[in-house]
C-alpha cells in the first residue's frame, strides 16, 4: 500500500460544517472522490486532487524553498481522527489564495535547483528511491496540475482539506 497526498476543495460553509462534523467531511471527501473518478475534470475545476506518492518530495522541496504555506500537510487541525496516515488538516481561503499566488510564481526548476538526491535519502523522504538526479523529476508532472488546482480553488474562494491516505 502506498501513501498518497490528498486534497479536497471546500466552500467556507463546508469548512465550517467539516470543523463541527469531521465524519460528514470524510463522507463528503469519499463521495467527491468516487464521483470524480468517473468524470475526471481538469485540475482547475476539480474538487479533489491527489499528488499520489510525490507528496513527501513536494513537501521537502517547498519547505526548502521557504514556501509560505504548508500545502502538503495543511495547517489547521480538522480532527484527531485518522483519515489514512494521520488526521486531516485544512487551509483557509486566504491561505489557499496565498499558496496559489506563490505556486503560480514558482517553477519546478526553481524547486529542484541545487538539490542533491542524497539530501532526500538523508532526510528519509518517502518513498526513498533517490538514487540519481533524474529521480528529482518524479514530481514534475504533478506540480503544474497542483498549481492549477490551487488557482481554481483560490478563484472561487474555496478552503482546502488536506490529508495523507
Amino acid at each position: 500500500m502506498s501513501m498518497n497526498g490528498e486534497y479536497l476543495r471546500v466552500t467556507p460553509a463546508e469548512l465550517d460544517r467539516a470543523l463541527k462534523d469531521p465524519e460528514w467531511a470524510l463522507d463528503l471527501a469519499e463521495e467527491i472522490q468516487d464521483a470524480q473518478e468517473e468524470s475526471e475534470p481538469a485540475p482547475a475545476e476539480a474538487r479533489h486532487f491527489t499528488t499520489h506518492q510525490t507528496w513527501h518530495l513536494l513537501g521537502f522541496l517547498l519547505q526548502r524553498s521557504a514556501f509560505p504555506v504548508d500545502i502538503v500537510q495543511g495547517e489547521g487541525p480538522l480532527t484527531t481522527d485518522d483519515w489514512g496516515y494521520g488526521p486531516p488538516k485544512y487551509l483557509t481561503p486566504d491561505r489557499v489564495r496565498q499558496a496559489a499566488d506563490t505556486l503560480y510564481q514558482t517553477t519546478y526548476d526553481q524547486l529542484i535547483q541545487s538539490v542533491d538526491p542524497s539530501e532526500l535519502t538523508k532526510a528519509e523522504i518517502y518513498p526513498q528511491s533517490w538514487d540519481s538526479p533524474a529521480s528529482l523529476e518524479w514530481a514534475r508532472d504533478l506540480f503544474t496540475p497542483l498549481t492549477e488546482f490551487f488557482r481554481g480553488a483560490a478563484s472561487t474562494g474555496h478552503a482546502m482539506l488536506i490529508w495523507i491516505d
